[in-house]
């Protein structure tokens, strides 16, 4: 099969996923009255032990060590990891809790929270693979510059993947003809793959499951602000002159450069408006409110949240119909990346259900320790342990369930947290964006911006070498913003 066939076979995959989403549809439709008798109750997260969580210890565990020491085994079975993991809990769980209440609890974590963050995600993810940034410049100190600061601009707005896979190849030919550049690429995760979605649900995938349990589009934007300025006002200027630092010891003759300068251009243009389309039906889940909703076998799913998913869906669709297939080609672009969300996420937002549900509980669960140490003597929250904990667990525990974790420890009363709780509301969205650059883990980019590195050459730092590099220089800038921001 040639090259472009083999594009054109990967591109109807959606099609046979669509086919096979639409015949288990009617198969649940007809096994409806069955499954309402099925479902029902709830889990008392007040009775629970920790020992429900050691399944997500299990998961997120094998997320941080197998693709290290065992990428083959990793990259050919992480979905049967990803169902092991589920399955430890999901047996032992409904046996003692009751399998209709568990499934319950399933379902509800399904539906609203895990179906709409991947659609989201693969709505991102195909549209800007469709754009293609071509031609090449120079990667001196001030070209690579302004190109992260383009990123980290544009990650709140498609997307810290849809702004990581969009730049990170044109960044990497600028630099090809570098000896030095590994820190460019370390940077870049820095800032375009972590810390720039910090300002909007669509920025990082923590942010946008706070917009599921209803924090207001904006609020990140309007709280969160003055936190991430800090962090580029320090870390640009601090590139700028590591990366002059570098040029000046770059050594002569020059390294022939494979890429060539030429003229840039952007094709696939036909997207631009699609991910104006992604912003809009965002924004209007959050404002339409109809008030209408769908019993889904106990779970009440709005009417709004149907039909953004729907139109982010149409959009994908519209994206791979109309952007022409030498593009994704010349982009590199396949399904791997977001089929290992899907399947990774499945098994997390499973093994997160027990987890969840003791936090609920607060200081009436086994939970209560934690909830100690991230209150004061009164019981107030203290926005700065939350900071410290939510990033520190998210460098590790990939960022979106810690931010969910941490979110329903502080209440998870979305009102009650953008008004009377509105620091550590900030404190809690800022840990898990920005301390989710701290470890290749962290956030779902970081790998996937390592591995299109590698790829093309450059001499990345192993895993603890990263974080030599993420404590080094971030560790201080974090330390500087919960000075002035968080004390």
């Amino acid at each position: 099969m040639t090259t472009q066939g083999a594009t054109r076979a990967i591109l109807r995959r959606p099609l046979v996923l669509i086919g096979a989403a639409l015949a288990l549809a009617v198969a649940l439709y007809a096994l409806d009255p069955v499954l309402r008798a099925a479902i029902h109750g709830h889990v008392e997260g007040r009775n629970l032990s920790l020992l429900w969580a050691l399944p997500l210890a299990g998961m997120l565990g094998s997320i941080a060590v197998f693709p290290l020491v065992a990428p083959h085994f990793w990259h050919h079975h992480y979905g049967k990891v990803s169902a092991f993991w589920a399955l430890a809990l999901l047996i032992p769980f409904a046996a003692t809790q009751g399998a209709g209440a568990v499934a319950s609890e399933v379902v509800h974590a399904a539906l609203l929270e895990y179906i709409p963050f991947v659609i989201l995600l693969l709505s991102l993810f195909t549209i800007s693979g469709g754009l293609l940034v071509k031609g090449n410049i120079h990667g001196s100190p001030a070209t690579n510059t302004i190109l992260l600061a383009i990123g980290t601009l544009l990650a709140s707005a498609i997307g810290t993947t849809g702004a990581s896979m969009v730049l990170i190849r044109p960044l990497l030919r600028a630099n090809d003809q570098r000896r030095h550049n590994a820190h460019v690429v370390i940077f870049f995760i820095f800032l375009v793959s972590n810390i720039g979605g910090s300002l909007t649900p669509l920025g990082d995938p923590p942010l946008f499951l706070g917009f599921l349990q209803g924090v207001e589009f904006f609020w990140t934007t309007r709280h969160v602000a003055v936190e991430t300025a800090i962090l580029v006002a320090i870390l640009l200027p601090l590139f700028y002159a590591l990366d002059s630092w570098f040029y000046a010891r770059e050594g002569r003759p020059p390294k022939p450069d494979p890429t060539p300068d030429s003229a840039l251009g952007l094709t696939g243009l036909v997207n631009i408006p699609l991910l104006c389309g992604v912003v809009a039906a965002i924004l209007m889940s959050g404002i339409w409110k109809p008030g209408i909703e769908f019993d889904v076998w106990g779970t009440h799913v709005p009417l709004q949240s149907v039909v953004r998913d729907a139109i982010l869906l149409a959009l994908a669709a519209l994206s791979l119909k109309l952007t022409p297939t030498g593009i994704r080609e010349r982009n590199g672009f396949d399904w791997e990346p977001i089929k290992e969300v899907a399947k990774l996420f499945a098994g997390i937002f499973t093994v997160l259900v027990p987890a969840l549900l003791i936090l609920k509980a607060g200081s009436d669960g086994s939970a209560a320790p934690l909830v100690a140490l991230v209150s004061d003597e009164a019981g107030a929250p203290r926005p700065v342990m939350y900071f410290w904990l939510t990033g520190i667990l998210s460098s590790v525990l990939d960022n979106a369930p810690t931010y969910l974790v941490f979110f329903n420890l502080a209440g998870g009363n979305a009102a009650e947290l953008m008004t009377a709780k509105a620091d550590t509301l900030a404190a809690i969205s800022g840990g898990a964006v920005f301390m989710g650059a701290l470890t290749y883990v962290g956030n779902a980019p970081n790998f996937m911006v390592l591995a299109i590195a590698k790829n093309r050459g450059v001499k990345m730092p192993g895993f603890f070498g990263y974080m030599a590099w993420s404590w080094a220089i971030l560790g201080p800038c974090f330390l500087i913003v919960t000075w002035l921001v968080f004390l």
